[in-house]
């Protein structure tokens, strides 16, 4: 399928720049996608983070390296990016268990991570409900935090804002200037590759902003997919829009936020739905 053979590619593309620093803009292009939409799918399709799959093959490659024995363990540390020893020591321990100057010592075991590739397998069973709407720009208020162009460093950010926003009254706030659709509190994921990636809590709002942040949705198609339950429930609906949805769909990612809508606050007993943007290949 395109699909998948584009997202193939782009791990060619990383494969072949293992020695090099990342371009994750150019992981985007190849794979058509934005660089954001590009890690979280690499994310669910691999099942570990794109940072993660980097660092287990350069250090997969770099215990070759040292068992070979020609190269020293400076050079090896330099050769796949890291400037410290110390940096290279603690990285390669994290995948192998042991130093790199242990490699070479007969008996000692170490890991081999091949190359990944990525392709469908049919699930049967399970029905999907979803439509696809299309709309106009709309705009939102709310906070919002940063996010780092690597999305491991983000696992912390996200809950943190959600605690805040919960603490502090931000959630009851923003409620009150809920007046436009999609009517639901909103978590937003802007980062397209020409902005500053953020994070937003917010409403669909035309009221003024006040004390929040605003931001203007742009014009889009969206899949959109219902779903109910405990909250981490969306992350899993989530995954199967890219794992079991998105490959056969006959639509690629868009040039918009992803946008979750919580229609009922209530986490033991959620309401929600997950909105991808899409264009038809």
């Amino acid at each position: 399928m395109e699909w998948i053979q584009r997202f193939n590619e782009a791990i060619r593309y990383l494969e072949e720049h293992l020695t090099e620093e990342i371009d994750y803009g150019r992981l985007g292009k190849i794979a058509c996608c934005s660089s954001y939409h590009f890690q979280r799918m690499f994310t669910y399709m691999a099942g570990m983070p794109l940072s993660e799959y980097l660092r287990r093959r350069k250090m997969s490659l770099a215990a070759v390296d040292l068992l070979g024995g020609k190269e020293k363990i400076i050079d090896v540390a330099a050769k796949y990016g890291y400037s410290s020893p110390t940096a290279f020591n603690r990285a390669f321990q994290s995948v192998h268990g042991v130093a790199p100057s242990a490699v070479r010592d007969e008996g000692i075991s170490i890991k081999s991570f091949p190359q990944l590739t990525i392709s469908v397998i049919i699930k049967g069973g399970e029905e999907m409900n979803y439509r696809i709407e299309t709309k106009p720009a709309f705009r939102i208020l709310g906070i919002s935090a940063p996010l780092e162009k690597e999305l491991e460093r983000n696992f912390m950010v996200v809950p943190q804002l959600w605690e805040r926003a919960s603490a502090d009254g931000t959630i009851e706030q923003l409620a009150g200037l809920m007046n436009d659709t999609p009517m639901g509190l909103l978590g937003v994921s802007a980062c397209g590759d020409e902005e500053a990636w953020k994070y937003f809590i917010a409403v669909s709002s035309t009221l003024p902003e006040g004390k929040f942040e605003a931001y203007h949705v742009p014009a889009a198609t969206w899949a959109i997919f219902p779903g109910s339950g405990t909250n981490i429930s969306i992350q899993e609906l989530e995954q199967r829009v890219v794992m079991e949805w998105l490959p056969t769909s006959g639509y690629e990612y868009g040039n918009a936020p992803d946008i979750e809508v919580y229609l009922n606050p209530d986490p033991k007993h959620a309401e929600f739905e997950v909105w991808i943007p899409v264009v038809k290949k």
